[in-house]
């Protein structure tokens, strides 16, 4: 501890603080993370067979991504933690005291309100699902695909940026991710049905996030929500559970290397781009959503050729 501490007195006075106390909830939360992986390797183990839901090969590969994960998260959240940090420093025009219950509200709110933007922009714009697709890799729906964590936080990260900007303490507003990837580990499940009606409305619960996992039409890009589910009743994009979903993405990719599911969507961008001239169509390939081609070269709705014909 005493060589963090060194390193991090190179840092002006205003930024040691906020860097000192968020280091705790690092560990806390990497050690959760760690835990629970554990824990579904030993399950799984323990099952010597498909059971319950879970295949092994296709859990083995959740469970891989999510170690992997704990270091690049780790990474990502200690560059984030800096820049937070001096933006709570020397831009915000207040600092909100970490003691007062409403400092809390806006962290854990804030948070989450950020994390269904992102979610959604995460579907919506190509370059930014191909860092969150491989969540989304498996055809299974257990507590191991809460740990297929993608790799890239940088979405994330800048998301959060208005909350330092509005005086939240940088540690505070880790800490409120921290609960809320705990909770979300918990709606990953087939085992729990709907719940409480009033609790089925303000809060995502496991028949909302199955919706979101589903690959069937009625399902896309539903139930962005982390913690609250009442974003999406604001924002249009609520879907309630009429089926068992259908898991996975609309093009499953056909591998358990952790490397290519992390990647595959990276190499399939860089191959669209190759392969127009127009700057319009390239940029398209990389910011349009997922699945947008060329005017030209997009398939003729089915209605439409009903119609025709």
């Amino acid at each position: 501890m005493s060589g963090v501490t060194d390193a991090l007195a190179v840092l002006p006075p205003q930024m040691r603080d906020p860097v000192l106390f968020a280091i705790p909830f690092f560990l806390l939360l990497l050690t959760l993370e760690w835990v629970a992986a554990r824990k579904l390797e030993q399950v799984e183990a323990d099952a010597g067979a498909p059971f319950g839901g879970y295949h092994r090969r296709d859990a083995v590969a959740s469970l891989s991504m999510g170690l992997v994960s704990v270091a690049t998260t780790a990474a990502w959240k200690f560059v984030a933690l800096l820049g937070y940090a001096a933006l709570y420093a020397y831009v915000a025009p207040w600092q909100l005291p970490s003691t007062q219950w409403y400092t809390w509200v806006i962290a854990i709110v804030g948070v989450d309100l950020g994390f269904y933007l992102y979610h959604r922009m995460a579907h919506r714009v190509r370059v930014v699902w191909a860092t969150h697709q491989a969540h989304h890799s498996s055809e299974y729906y257990n507590f191991a695909t809460a740990l297929r964590q993608k790799w890239n936080n940088s979405g994330e990260i800048l998301v959060w940026i208005p909350l330092p900007l509005l005086g939240v303490p940088p540690w505070m507003v880790f800490f409120a991710f921290s609960l809320n990837l705990i909770y979300q580990f918990w709606v990953h499940t087939e085992r729990v049905d709907k719940l409480w009606r009033p609790f089925e409305f303000i809060f995502n619960t496991p028949s909302h996030h199955r919706v979101h996992h589903g690959r069937d039409p009625e399902y896309l890009d539903k139930n962005y929500g982390g913690i609250l589910i009442i974003w999406d009743r604001l924002f249009g994009t609520f879907q309630p559970e009429l089926f068992r979903p259908n898991y996975g993405l609309t093009k499953p990719v056909e591998t358990y290397n952790i490397w290519k599911l992390q990647t595959h969507e990276y190499v399939a961008i860089a191959r669209d781009v190759r392969s127009v001239s127009r700057l319009r169509d390239r940029l398209g390939y990389v910011f349009g959503p997922p699945g947008w081609a060329p005017r030209a070269d997009r398939p003729v709705p089915a209605a439409a050729v009903r119609a025709n014909g």
